[in-house]
């Protein structure tokens, strides 16, 4: 087998993202292996046999708000507007989610009209928290025991398998609570879609003449196989070092995909995400990928049902402080290692957004092309 000047592993973001800059900045020969039959990891995207545009491992919705990161992708793809709403289903209704204006509305039959009524109401409501530690603690302090109850404590102990007083308050915090009428779930001033889906754009990124890829190609076979100088791993930074002080915990899914006909070339669904904060409902959501992927008119719809799951492909590291204490420590054998970058999402052991992973590859690229040597 041919040498590599560096070795990748995993052809997600932070992979291909470092891939490219390698190849483009630093003249590195590049192989990019995955375990996976494709490229663009949990962002991949293909057209299954009734033409419909899905998500292979659940939605993925791209929204910035930084400059960078936009004009980096842009290279890669052009965009299609797109504004992502959810709808929970709550004491029989849908409502918007994030909690807004009209949930409250809705909810408890008012006719509030503005912010600051809205404020007052929730206000009234709201639990005082010395120290805001948990995700309970950082939902009760901003709407109080009721809505968190509703909305929060279902949904997240069906997630991540642990109740929200067990979680990290940057699980909850991520989800904003509005007192306007704005049913958007993300309010980033970029929200876009790639025009041809994501497997496209992560295609460009890696076609360059000095980047090789081999999919379903697992390290561990061939790690003494490869000839290589320096080595980006973006998979579990627990599972590179044989989980030598315990493997650290991640959340996986498993999505139930169903296609039906849609005669009239509409939706199944109202809005492009149907949340289930209830505990009595086994999925978490319901997702129709046609409202994101521009496919506005087609004779059936298919829609993914997401089931939260112990096991499985890794997919959300569970931030808490026993588990950062944990990474703390595989953290450190890593940084003995001068010629292995670690980036990403799990190799970080962070719960992080598409946008934050590409801005991370992109600082780690930076800094890692700083570091080489000088051409002779």
């Amino acid at each position: 087998m041919d040498a590599y000047d560096t070795l990748v592993v995993g052809a997600g973001y932070a992979g291909s993202i470092m891939a490219r800059e390698l190849a483009t900045r630093a003249g590195h020969r590049v192989l990019v292996i995955d375990r996976r039959g494709h490229i663009a990891g949990n962002a991949y995207d293909y057209e299954d046999e009734h033409g419909v545009l899905v998500h292979a491992y659940g939605p993925h919705i791209f929204h910035t708000t930084s400059e960078k990161v936009v004009q980096y992708l842009s290279a890669f793809t052009g965009w299609r507007r797109y504004e992502h709403r959810v709808l929970a289903r709550v004491d029989g209704q849908l409502v918007p989610m994030p909690i807004n204006r009209t949930t409250v509305n809705r909810l408890y039959g008012l006719g509030l009209t503005t912010d600051a009524e809205v404020e007052r109401f929730l206000e009234s409501r709201a639990e005082h928290v010395d120290h805001v530690r948990t995700s309970e603690d950082v939902v009760v302090a901003k709407v109080g025991r009721e809505l968190y109850e509703k909305f929060f404590r279902g949904y997240t102990r069906k997630q991540w398998q642990r109740d929200p007083s067990e979680l990290h308050a940057s699980v909850c915090a991520r989800i904003p609570i509005r007192t306007d009428e704005d049913d958007r779930y993300f309010t980033d001033p970029f929200q876009k879609m790639p025009a041809d889906g994501y497997t496209a754009m992560f295609r460009r990124i890696l076609d360059h003449p000095l980047i090789d890829v081999r999919i379903d190609t697992d390290y561990w076979d061939v790690k003494d196989e490869i000839e290589h100088g320096r080595l980006v791993y973006t998979g579990p930074i627990d599972g590179f070092f044989g989980n030598r002080f315990g493997a650290l915990p991640y959340r996986s899914l498993e999505f139930e995909l169903r296609n039906e006909p849609t005669p009239d070339l509409g939706y199944l669904l109202p809005s492009a995400t149907v949340n289930e904060p209830s505990e009595d409902v086994p999925y978490t959501r319901t997702t129709e990928f046609r409202h994101m992927t521009g496919q506005d008119r087609h004779e059936s719809s298919t829609v993914a049902v997401e089931y939260p799951r112990s096991e499985g492909d890794p997919y959300y590291p569970i931030p808490n402080d026993e588990t950062r204490a944990l990474y703390r420590r595989y953290e450190a054998l890593g940084a003995n290692l001068p010629d292995v970058t670690f980036v990403g999402r799990l190799a970080r052991y962070q719960y992080l957004n598409m946008d934050q992973v590409v801005g991370q590859a992109l600082s780690a690229a930076d800094k890692l092309i700083a570091s080489l040597p000088a051409a002779a």
